[in-house]
C-alpha cells in the first residue's frame, strides 16, 4: 500500500491516495483514489480505478466522470485550477474502450495496456485470496 501522500523530489508534483478532498459546499463523491496536483502547471487530475468486465467497460468510464463532476467543478471554482477525471477502466481480457489510451495518456510516465491488465489481475487475484482463503 502506498504512502497517503507522496511529494516529488523539488515538490513539483504531489500524488494523494485514498485521501478525502475538502470543499466548500457538501459533495458525497470527494474521494478519488488517487489525486495527482502538479505543482508547476496548477494543474489537478483525478484518478479513479475500477475493474470491469467485458461488456461494462464503457458505462464505468461514463459512470466515473458523472461521479467525479461535482468534484472536479469545484476544485477548478475553489482553487483556480485546471481539473481533469481520469477514469482508468481496466479489463483483464484485451477489451478496452476507445478512450482508454487517451485517458492514460494524461498520467505521467510509461503505461503499457498489457502491464495495467497483468497488474489488474494480480491484484484482483491477492484480493480474492485474501477474502476465500
Amino acid at each position: 500500500m502506498p504512502k497517503s501522500v507522496e511529494t516529488s523530489h523539488g515538490g513539483k508534483v504531489t500524488i494523494l491516495w485514498n485521501q478525502q478532498v475538502q470543499t466548500d459546499k457538501a459533495i458525497p463523491n470527494n474521494k478519488p483514489d488517487i489525486i495527482n496536483h502538479d505543482n508547476e502547471k496548477g494543474t489537478y487530475m483525478l484518478i479513479d480505478v475500477a475493474i470491469s468486465g467485458d461488456r461494462n467497460v464503457i458505462k464505468k468510464e461514463a459512470e466515473k466522470i458523472l461521479k467525479y463532476k461535482d468534484l472536479t467543478t469545484e476544485i477548478q471554482r475553489m482553487w483556480n485550477v485546471r481539473t481533469k477525471m481520469i477514469p482508468d477502466i481496466t479489463v483483464a481480457t484485451e477489451t478496452i474502450s476507445k478512450s482508454f489510451r487517451k485517458y492514460v495518456s494524461n498520467i505521467l510516465g510509461n503505461h503499457e495496456v498489457k502491464e495495467l491488465q497483468k497488474t489488474a489481475i494480480l491484484g484482483t487475484a491477492h484480493i480474492l485470496r485474501k477474502v476465500l482463503m
